[in-house]
Parts: C-alpha cells; sequence; structure tokens
C-alpha cells in the first residue's frame, strides 16, 4: 500500500476507533508477542551547532503528519513554537516555519510571556489542527521566578501553514487561580468532535496541584470546557502533573507524572469520573523507581504499552534518571507493566558513569500511532552541559 494510503488509514483508525483488547492481554499465562521492532532516527541533528528543537511532538493530518516544535536554550526556557510536516512517513521533513501566535511578546516591566509545552492535534469534524499548550513568563533573559498566573492557549491551523491568532481555554475554578495547564498532554478527541483533555490545576493557597479530567467542545475556533471530572490528588511536593489520556477497551486510562519517586495511573468508564491513583508496578508486584517526570501511553497493533523512564543499573547518576526511553506493554486488566515485554526504545547517549552529567536527558518526548504497523516515540534531547545543543530523535516501533 501507498505511503499516503497508510497515513491516511492511521489517521482514520487512531481517531475513530479505540483499541479493541489484544488476545495477547486477555487473562493470566497470556502470551506477549512484544515488539517487532525498535529503529531510531535523528531529524535534526542539534549537536552539531545547527537549530537545537525541542518538544517534538507529531499528530496525522490529511497526507501526512505535522510537528509543532520550539528551541530551547536554557532549563524551562523556550523560543518560538515551529511547525514543520512530512509526507513520506517521517523520512523527510519541511523546513520548520514559526507559528505566529506562539511567539514572545512583551508584557511590560522586563517581562515576556510565551508559550510552551504544545501538543497538536487534528480534529476530523472540523478539518482543522488543535495546537494546545500553555502560557510561561521570562524574566530578562531567564524563567521568571515565581512565575504569573498560568493557563492553556491554543492556536487553530489548516495543517499548511495557516494559523490563527493565540487563543485562551478559559475555567473558572477556585482552585485553578495559580496554574491551570493542559501542557504536554496526550487527549483524545472523541467521535461526536468533543475533546476530553486531561489537566493539571493549582492555587495560592497550597503547593501540591491536582489532576482532572475536562470535557470540552469545539467548532474549528473555540474551545470550551463543559463538563469537569473528580479531582485526583497527591499531596507530596507540586502533587500531580502532566496527565496523559489514552482510551482502550472499554476504559479510558490515565497516567500522571509525581514527585514522591513514582509515576501513577487511574481508570473511568466515561472520561469524567476517575478511579483512586495507584502507583506504576511491574505484573511481578515491583513498584517502578521514577523520579517526577512523565509517562505517555503508545497506541501499537499489539495492544496497549507504556512509554516511560525509570531507575535501572546503568543511570542512577542521570538526572531524574532521564534516558534510556523505556517501552513496554500494559495489561489492561491488573494495569501492570509486563516485565518481559519491556525494551529500550531510545537508549542512552553519553556515558553515565564517567559524565553522567553529559548524558542526553529524554525526559519531554511524545508517542503516535502512525499506521496499522507503526507506532512512533520523538524526543529532543536536552543537553545543559553542551550549550543545550541536540539532537531531535525518533524512535520507529513496529
Amino acid at each position: 500500500m501507498p505511503r499516503r494510503e497508510f497515513l491516511q488509514l492511521g489517521l482514520r483508525s487512531a481517531a475513530l476507533a479505540p483499541l479493541a483488547l489484544s488476545a495477547s492481554c486477555i487473562g493470566p499465562g497470556r502470551a506477549v508477542p512484544g515488539i517487532g521492532s525498535i529503529s531510531q532516527q535523528v531529524l535534526w541533528n542539534g549537536r552539531q551547532g545547527k537549530s537545537t528543537w525541542f518538544h517534538p511532538r507529531p499528530c496525522l493530518v490529511p497526507d501526512g503528519v505535522l510537528m509543532t516544535m520550539q528551541w530551547i536554550s536554557g532549563s524551562d526556557f523556550y523560543g518560538q513554537v515551529h511547525w514543520t510536516r512530512s509526507e513520506d512517513l517521517g523520512h523527510a521533513w519541511s523546513d520548520p516555519q514559526p507559528i505566529g501566535g506562539m511567539g514572545w511578546r512583551d508584557v511590560g516591566g522586563d517581562y515576556s510571556e510565551g508559550t510552551c509545552d504544545v501538543v497538536p492535534d487534528y480534529h476530523h469534524d472540523s478539518g482543522t489542527v488543535l495546537a494546545l499548550g500553555h502560557n510561561v513568563y521570562y524574566h530578562k533573559g531567564r524563567l521568571a521566578r515565581p512565575q504569573r498566573q498560568r493557563y492553556p492557549v491554543y492556536v487553530t491551523g489548516d495543517g499548511h501553514g495557516a494559523w490563527s491568532p493565540r487563543r485562551i481555554l478559559r475555567w473558572q475554578h477556585p482552585e485553578a487561580r495559580r496554574i491551570f495547564t493542559c501542557g504536554c498532554a496526550q487527549r483524545l478527541i472523541r467521535g461526536d468532535g468533543s475533546v476530553l483533555l486531561p489537566i493539571s490545576f493549582g492555587s495560592d493557597a497550597r503547593l501540591d496541584r491536582a489532576v482532572t479530567s475536562v470535557l470540552c467542545s469545539f467548532d474549528g475556533e473555540e474551545l470550551r470546557v463543559r463538563e469537569v471530572g473528580n479531582t485526583l490528588r497527591l499531596a507530596v511536593r507540586r502533587g500531580l502533573l502532566e496527565p496523559s489520556l489514552v482510551h482502550f477497551g472499554d476504559r479510558y486510562r490515565m497516567t500522571i507524572r509525581a514527585e514522591d519517586g513514582r509515576g501513577y495511573h487511574a481508570t473511568s468508564s466515561d472520561g469524567l469520573q476517575w478511579s483512586e491513583i495507584q502507583a506504576w508496578r511491574f505484573d511481578d508486584g515491583e513498584l517502578l523507581t521514577m523520579s517526577t517526570t512523565q509517562q505517555h501511553w503508545l497506541r501499537h497493533q499489539r495492544g496497549l504499552f507504556l512509554v516511560y523512564t525509570r531507575q535501572d543499573a546503568t543511570n542512577a547518576k542521570v538526572m531524574r534518571f532521564r534516558a534510556p526511553l523505556y517501552i513496554a506493554q500494559v495489561d489492561p486488566h491488573s494495569m501492570s507493566i509486563i516485565r518481559s515485554s519491556e525494551r529500550v526504545a531510545i537508549p542512552l547517549r553519553g556515558d553515565p558513569a564517567a559524565a553522567p552529567k553529559d548524558v542526553a536527558r529524554m525526559g519531554n518526548f511524545h508517542t503516535l500511532r502512525v499506521t496499522e504497523e507503526e507506532s512512533w516515540v520523538t524526543v529532543g534531547e536536552a543537553r545543559p552541559t553542551a550549550g543545550w545543543r541536540g539532537d531531535v530523535l525518533l524512535a520507529r516501533i513496529r
């Protein structure tokens, strides 16, 4: 089948049909076929002093793949959001172009406001790309501390370079006065065109943030909150952060970053009312040791997978264990990670024993089911000791 037809098939299947339960996931004693192959590709070579792109996040659009990204030059210090396209399954990409509504703007007092953590999705009912992230403040060339009020911001586009002005997703909630964000999140566009969005939010009254989901209407221009789910909390440091959603079988599933050395998950029958959070563990009962880093779901023909970081024998000195990126199959009944299925999606780059600070960090990544046979993990390297110069990497999982 031609690549274009493959892309169109993947676009339809990713949007309209939740993954059915794989036979390999059913019941105890199941066989685990695992992943057929994983290969890596350098999309942009930022290590050689060219543009250093970060937050590379792709989505399927008609006749291709669109990806947003932005340059990085310091810790949480990002430039204007750009977009690029591929029409040959990610082997070649157009020159990145700026998204006008997602640059910096002067807000007075030596402060500038930018946009970061953007994730694009194609909205089938309106035929538009919804690129959604959140605002961020900089002061005199550095990340501002403390930050002013933060909230989701978005633009809409036609997939070929025409983008709307920046808009704000508004949600009047007393516990979301300090921050209300859906940055880096995998969200779901449902069959009726509504958008199910996982969010993290917090007030000035407490340090820890909570997590929930909101159901939004979207007409191709305006995104509006219509329903709000129950609140999930973990009162440790900043609480619960950067949730991501998937629908698999008959359940909605959420994975959540936390700051107590674990990552968490919850399930829901409707995407709004969530079970209590549970820490991620292997199917032999061992808890995963994580360190305040996001996880993301990966849809694949063989079942439901999770991409994540964790402590292992090689990365104990790497900041927050943010390399390598692991992928493993999730048992949808027990919501445990099948240890025998675990593979490295993107390996360590550097020497974690001799120079752990020089190891490329890969904690800000994204996943995409591209076709029936192939899924991707994309990541931009974070290399503080090398002037933040790093490559954009793509792992092809088949």
